[in-house]
């Protein structure tokens, strides 16, 4: 019967014992060669080590500043505002992505509306859009920020 506790190891592959006369076929340098940085006891060599020549990736150039990863903003002009929205409406980022102008949000980091042409729709509330000079002067706002969504704040308790 052929049971767990009954089940017998395969596992009988020796060991290679190095160094024990040539006979064994792995006598004299016991596998590791003539000479050099590897034959050496304790031999470790880190990645990217040329023997002591200057490696390629301190041969090549560093550059200044980094760019970042995705532009800062999806644009969006005055025109395509006249062309899909009613007056009265809200501009927001649901309202933006259920009328098809703004696709793939998260390759941006938010969204700008820009003063290319003018704004012939009167009555529209911003939520949660930058805007230009020109724009905010088109909306009627003196110098201030539409009203963005707040953060919740996080419910975990602070430990001293």
């Amino acid at each position: 019967m052929l049971n767990l506790h009954t089940l017998q190891s395969n596992n009988k592959k020796k060991r290679k014992r190095v160094g024990r006369g040539n006979a064994s076929g792995h006598g004299n340098y016991s596998g590791k060669g003539q000479k050099g940085q590897k034959s050496r006891s304790g031999a470790k060599i880190r990645r990217g080590f040329e023997g002591g020549q200057t490696p390629w990736y301190k041969k090549i150039p560093k550059y200044k500043g980094i760019k970042p990863r995705y532009p800062k903003y999806k644009i969006i002009s005055l025109g395509l505002l006249n062309k899909h929205f009613q007056e009265g409406e809200t501009v927001s980022v649901k309202t933006l992505r259920d009328k098809g102008l703004v696709k793939g949000l998260n390759k941006y980091r938010g969204i700008k509306i820009l003063g290319t042409g003018e704004l012939k729709v009167k009555n529209l509330k911003v939520i949660g859009c930058q805007m230009s000079e020109k724009v905010k002067s088109a909306f009627g706002l003196k110098n201030k920020q539409p009203a963005l969504k707040k953060r919740k704040k996080s419910t975990k308790s602070k430990t001293v």
